[in-house]
């Protein structure tokens, strides 16, 4: 187990869509372990593969009150969301130093393969949600910043490059 490196914003990889996990093997529980590290060591309530450059639909989500309960997900797909909305600060290890508002589902049905390989269903609300959205929209190659409108995501980036 080890913490990885979080890819810097514009890497292309950050912008591309992950390919599908085949099977659960012990190779990507390895990669799940060091996701979890690298959650821990930022710290997170979420990481998907593509963050750290591995460009496989897995992610994982810890975001209860003692930690040490992470989703090992591989092939997220939201199944149904909430029609209520809940706003969250997010932010992502990508792009350091900035954050902004935004609104999502406040609760989702999630189907995934678990650590065990078996497909799972699972309902998730409040900001374990929030999380697990973030990482599927990463997986799918979208930042959070990409849910603000055109002159909120121009005025981030603008003060991430001063951040940075």
């Amino acid at each position: 187990m080890a913490v990885r490196r979080c890819l810097p914003w514009p890497d292309k990889r950050l912008k591309s869509v992950a390919a599908p996990v085949e099977a659960v093997t012990d190779d990507i529980r390895a990669i799940w372990d060091d996701m979890i590290d690298t959650m821990e060591a930022m710290p997170g309530v979420g990481l998907a593969a593509t963050q750290i450059g591995v460009m496989q639909r897995l992610a994982v989500v810890d975001a209860s009150a003692g930690r040490g309960e992470a989703v090992r997900m591989a092939n997220p797909e939201i199944l149904h969301s909430s029609i209520e909305l809940r706003e969250h600060e997010e932010a992502s290890p990508n792009l350091p130093g900035v954050s902004a508002k935004v609104k999502r589902p406040r609760a989702v049905t999630v189907r995934f393969l678990n650590e065990a390989g078996e497909v799972e269903e699972r309902d998730f609300v409040g900001l374990w949600a929030t999380s697990v959205q973030h990482q599927i929209d990463h997986l799918n190659g979208r930042l959070y910043f990409d849910r603000l409108s055109k002159v909120k995501r121009d005025m981030l980036l603008r003060k991430a490059r001063k951040v940075g």
